[in-house]
Parts: structure tokens; C-alpha cells; sequence
């Protein structure tokens, strides 16, 4: 047992390290040796070969099964507005067929909406060998399913305990540098050390991720005393910019693993993380978010103003919270190819350290960081109308939907006064065309 305990200590200090020697240290330092492009080239030849096996398997005769395309839905919609499909029917006038229009959108919501599967992950064209994200997987060959095993075991057995050592060392390295540093007074050198752990642990925990990040227009990068807008897929969003550079945070508190990084780290960097059930704290929120902006020597603070994650398909309403701040706008659009590896978190499906072990037994995580030109509230424009402008020129970089709807909704219900906004068009409709006057005496009081 003892000469088993020797080797087993011997074989875990070899391994930590190569992993220091070949990974860790490059990383800290922001050079490269060519590992993880090589990976990368195998991976893409592999799953080019695995596409072409099954475009050739798919040519043979399979079993029926239900195709559900990613991008159209299973249901054909008809955008045509409630005015014009109403006075198709009949000369504008209140006619009990007008309910069939109403049913009609109702069933169309059930079968499938545009909002709640923006909360489920994407599901991709070709299978990637990863069990989990293919709906309709069946038999194709033999040697498609040897590669795939082999890939299991390659994800579990190498590339997991990888991962995790990176992961292990990156956030223990996060928490006890941020930690360090918190206990300096306040000076440019603290600023210098907490900027240094900051960008060395999150250029580990890339590479724990297998992360290969191509970052665009880098003559745009958020300067300090600006606020950095991104639209928001993962938690890994903020460990992608800050790859690049530093941010100050602005997030909800979270309990677990993420809880104790968020404490760890404000104590180095003056972060601000708040709970959104308390309306107080919202006011104390917008009052540091000012001051931060006004001081033009601090780091530039992020904000995900969807407030929730969305499935990397799209951008949905940000909250105009962020745009009555003041100051200069600075958009980022985040892409990632699910080719690889889902980066979408379903929070209400998956805890923190699930959905970790989940991207940790991905291929890796590749994705595209758009820098976009600065942006400032014109005058006459009100923090709404200046948050839509900001997403849609986000969603347009990313190559995202944009959806005007509430990341909300993920957990809420739709409010009151969205079906009230519907009754009033129609009666507006009504009303303007003479058909409520016009109703039968008698009638009025039913």
C-alpha cells in the first residue's frame, strides 16, 4: 500500500507539472506553444469527417422520424398585422369570426413561441459527437460510433482531469490573489496587482475551457470610465472579456462556488453585486454606477443589460437601467459556435458546477468577440429608445434575432398589460372605424 501511495504521489506531481510547465505558465505569461491550435485542427478534421459520415448515412434508407427544423419552427407563421388579416374578413365591423384570429395566435403560442425557446439550448444542424446535443440520434456505422467512443473516453479520462486541474488552479489562484491584494490601501499599485490577477487567472480559466476566442476591432475596447454593454449567453462571458482586459462588474449575488469568487473578488476590484429583490439596493446600485462612471481613472464597468442567459440565438430587451447612467456606451457582441460546445446556461435547469462539468466535457469553447464603435445618447432620446439602439446594433454584429420581449420570462409570467395591448388595438380598430357605434341598441349592456 505504501509503495501504491509513493507512485500514486509521484504520478500527481508529474502530472501538476507538466500542467504548470506546458499550460499554466504560458498562460499566465499570454504566450502560446501551439497546443491548442494543433488540438483544434484535429477537432475540425475529425468532425468534417464525422458530417461527411453522416451525410452519406442519411443518403440510405433511416426510420421515420419527426425533423424539426432549428430556424422556422414547426409552424408556419403569418406576420400579416390584426388590422389588415380583420378587414380581409369583413368591412371592419365587430363580427364573432374576429375570436378565430385571436384562437388562432393563441394555438400558435402553444405549439411555439418565439420567447421560451430562446431558453433551451440550441440544436444544431450536423452532430458533433456529443451524445447530448443531438434530439434525433440513431445508428450510422461502425466506425462513426468508434470515433464517437473514443471521443467519450477522451473527454472524461484526459481532457476532464485537464480541465479540472486548470479550473482548480485558476479560481483557487482568483480567490487567493484577489484576497492578497484586497488587503492593500487603495493606490495605483493595488490597481496595478488586482488588474495582474485579474487577467492572469482568467487567461487560465480560458484554457481550462479549451477557449479559442477571436476578439475583432480591438481599436474599440472599452476605455476606463465607459460602461461595456454585451449581450449575455453564459457566465463565462465575463471570464471572455476580461481575457482581453479588465472590467469592473455589475451583477446579481449568487450563492455556491460563484458566491465565494464574487466575495473573493471585491475585495480587489470594486465590483457591485446586488440582489434584484431588493428595490433599496437597486437605488444604491445606480448611485456607485454613476460615481464609478464620473471617475474617469477606474476600469470600465460590464454590464449583461438582458439580465438572464439566451441561448446564443438572440438578443432580447435590455433593461434601460444601464442607459440612464451616463456616459459612453461601449457594445460588445458575443458568438460562439455551438459546433464545439454549448455555452448557453439554463439556470433554472442546471446549477453552477453542472453546467461547468457540462462545458468541461465539451469539445471546447470557440467564439467571436465584436468590439463595436462607442456609442452616446443623442438628444431627445430617452434611455429606452437609446437601449434598443445599442441592441440592435449588437444583435446585427453577432449575427443575433432581436426580439423586443423581457429575458424575464424566463422564470416570470407574461404581464397583464401585454394582453391589455392587445384588447386596446382592437378596440382602437373598432372605434375608429365606427363599428362600436354602430352596435344594436339593445346590445350594448351584454
Amino acid at each position: 500500500m505504501e509503495e501504491l501511495g509513493w507512485l500514486a504521489a509521484r504520478l500527481s506531481a508529474a502530472w501538476l507539472a507538466m500542467v504548470l510547465a506546458l499550460i499554466v505558465l504560458p498562460s499566465a505569461l499570454g504566450v502560446s506553444l501551439g497546443i491548442s491550435e494543433a488540438y483544434m485542427r484535429v477537432l475540425v478534421k475529425t468532425l468534417e469527417w464525422a458530417t461527411k459520415r453522416i451525410e452519406k448515412g442519411v443518403k440510405k434508407p433511416q426510420p421515420e422520424v419527426l425533423k424539426i427544423p432549428a430556424a422556422n419552427g414547426i409552424i408556419e407563421r403569418d406576420e400579416t398585422p390584426m388590422e389588415k388579416e380583420i378587414a380581409g374578413l369583413h368591412r371592419m365591423e365587430f363580427q364573432f369570426s374576429d375570436i378565430f384570429y385571436f384562437c388562432r395566435k393563441g394555438f400558435e403560442a402553444i405549439v411555439e413561441d418565439e420567447v421560451t425557446q430562446r431558453f433551451s439550448s440550441e440544436e444544431l444542424v450536423s452532430w458533433n459527437l456529443l451524445t447530448r446535443t443531438n434530439v434525433n440520434f440513431h445508428y450510422i456505422s461502425l466506425r462513426l460510433t468508434v470515433v464517437w467512443v473514443i471521443g467519450v473516453i477522451v473527454r472524461y479520462c484526459f481532457l476532464l482531469p485537464l480541465r479540472f486541474t486548470l479550473a482548480a488552479i485558476g479560481i483557487t489562484s482568483m480567490i487567493v490573489g484577489t484576497t492578497l491584494v484586497g488587503q492593500l490601501p487603495n493606490s495605483s499599485v493595488k490597481n496595478y496587482l488586482s488588474e495582474v490577477v485579474h487577467l492572469t487567472c482568467s487567461r487560465i480559466l480560458v484554457r481550462a475551457l479549451s477557449g479559442t476566442i477571436h476578439y475583432h476591432n480591438r481599436e474599440n475596447k472599452p476605455q476606463k470610465g465607459g460602461i461595456c454593454v454585451a449581450n449575455h449567453t453564459s457566465p463565462i462571458d465575463a471570464i471572455i472579456l476580461t481575457n482581453d482586459g479588465c472590467y469592473a462588474m455589475v451583477g446579481q449575488v449568487h450563492g455556491g462556488l460563484m458566491g465565494v469568487i464574487q466575495r473573493a473578488t471585491v475585495k480587489a476590484c470594486p465590483h457591485v453585486w446586488f440582489e434584484r429583490s431588493e428595490i433599496k439596493d437597486r437605488h444604491l446600485v445606480t448611485k456607485r454606477l454613476r460615481e464609478h462612471v464620473a471617475d474617469k481613472s477606474k476600469l470600465p464597468i460590464l454590464i449583461f443589460p438582458e439580465g438572464t442567459c439566451i441561448n446564443n440565438t438572440s438578443v432580447m430587451m435590455f433593461k434601460k437601467g444601464s442607459f440612464e447612467i451616463g456616459g459612453t456606451i461601449y457594445p460588445v457582441a458575443i458568438k460562439y459556435d455551438p459546433q464545439f460546445g454549448d455555452a448557453f446556461w439554463n439556470s433554472s435547469k442546471y446549477n453552477i458546477v453542472s453546467y461547468l462539468l457540462r462545458i468541461m466535457t465539451s469539445w471546447a469553447i470557440v467564439c467571436n468577440v465584436w468590439y463595436m464603435p462607442p456609442m452616446v445618447r443623442k438628444e431627445g432620446e430617452d434611455a429606452v429608445q437609446f437601449a434598443n439602439r445599442v441592441r440592435s446594433a449588437i444583435a446585427h454584429q453577432g449575427g443575433l434575432t432581436e426580439l423586443p420581449w423581457d429575458g424575464g420570462l424566463k422564470r416570470a409570467k407574461v404581464k397583464d398589460s401585454f394582453k391589455e395591448e392587445q384588447q386596446k388595438n382592437y378596440s382602437k380598430m373598432l372605434v375608429r372605424n365606427g363599428s362600436v357605434g354602430s352596435l344594436p341598441t339593445g346590445r350594448e349592456s351584454d
